[in-house]
């Protein structure tokens, strides 16, 4: 009952994450797709589980949203730390193995967090009774449910991630902040029509890109992983399902923040999204989507930081624009330069394909890594 368009590509990556961690997911949501089905009130596709636990959902503008995602998690932070703090006041009123284990570190697998759970279950009847005459324990018991773990997630659309607001992502990436970001990138402003975006790629027709555009399709991916601490992930449901799923467990157990850019099949491509999974296999065939996983922390066990999930392309890029019409179109108004922008595309895949493989290679050298 999302209300997406049937066969929408960005609503699988959304049901994976809420099965993933919907009873702590806190979703900080852009303006775009992902907000209209997301909040489409009176109706809404998230819900809640038999203990009453479920996403906290919120919307906030198009050019903020990054900084909005930040701001839940600097409360929840806040909230959480307050929480420990009462309860230290209070470990002397308690029962002392039960504040050891709430004090002692956060809890990270499932079993962990249902067990935290239970635990704070146990304080609550602890606090009840202090309440009526202990100021803290009445304020530790509205707050008490922040002992569990919290996952924040900021959620939108490539003309949110790679145009209007980049500057928030960047200064969140930046920050170091515990957040994670998932891209639904559909490589153009689905919601209002069509426009070309900075993710739209070198040859594909959009409004504003009517003779194709020009220009080759930022790079998001690789601008995150220069930072160095940013957990940063590329995915495709459609060519690697397991990939998908290792890489949003990752990008939640990684403490810092965290980018996954989910490839999302979209209506405005231009093709029967029945076939929208075969479709992502061959973005993945083609060298046209290549799929990799960047995690800061194997950088301590000697590794290349940067995992490629993907073979080297092993289809000609034609094999992918064929079956789109946003590619189609321009092949149908203006042979040539369709030709000679296919050719230049074909060319940017093989350039960049070499560069993520020599990000991907142990060093043997003592020699600096390759500038970009």
């Amino acid at each position: 009952f999302s209300g997406a368009c049937a066969g929408c590509g960005e609503t699988p990556y959304l049901k994976l994450l809420t099965q993933l961690l919907g009873d702590r997911l806190i979703i900080s949501n852009a303006t775009g797709c992902s907000s209209i089905y997301g909040g489409n009130l009176p109706t809404t596709p998230y819900c809640k589980d038999s203990a009453g636990r479920g996403p906290a959902w919120a919307n906030s503008l198009f050019e903020d949203n990054a900084e909005f995602g930040l701001g839940l998690r600097l409360a929840a932070d806040r909230r959480h730390a307050s929480a420990r703090a009462l309860l230290g006041k209070l470990a002397s009123k308690l029962d002392a193995d039960l504040v050891r284990e709430l004090e002692s570190a956060a809890p990270i697998t499932e079993a962990e967090i249902a067990e935290r759970r239970a635990q704070v279950a146990q304080l609550k009847v602890a606090l009840e009774d202090l309440a009526p005459t202990t100021p803290d324990a009445e304020r530790l018991l509205h707050i008490a449910d922040d002992l569990v773990k919290k996952s924040v997630w900021i959620v939108g659309g490539d003309g949110w991630a790679y145009d209007i607001g980049y500057g928030g992502l960047d200064h969140v990436l930046a920050s170091g902040a515990n957040v994670k970001i998932l891209v639904l990138d559909t490589e153009v402003y689905s919601n209002t029509g069509g426009q070309s975006s900075k993710s739209t790629p070198m040859g594909a027709v959009a409004k504003f890109a009517a003779g194709g555009k020009p220009t080759q399709k930022k790079d998001l991916a690789l601008l995150a992983l220069h930072y160095g601490h940013v957990y940063v992930a590329r995915v495709a449901f459609g060519a690697k399902d397991s990939q998908t799923l290792q890489a949003l467990r990752e990008a939640e157990a990684y403490d810092g923040p965290a980018l996954v850019i989910a490839y999302s099949h979209c209506i405005a491509h231009g093709y029967n999204l029945a076939r929208g999974l075969d479709q992502q296999k061959l973005a993945v065939d083609t060298g046209y989507w290549p799929l990799f996983r960047h995690d800061p922390r194997r950088v301590e066990k000697g590794e290349p930081a940067l995992t490629l999930d993907s073979a080297a392309p092993k289809l000609p890029l034609e094999k992918f624009t064929a079956n789109e019409t946003r590619f189609g179109m321009l092949a149908a108004m203006a042979p040539r330069r369709a030709e000679e922008l296919a050719a230049a595309g074909q060319a940017a895949l093989k350039t960049r394909y070499e560069l993520y493989k020599h990000l991907a290679t142990p060093s043997t050298t003592n020699t600096p890594p390759a500038t970009i």
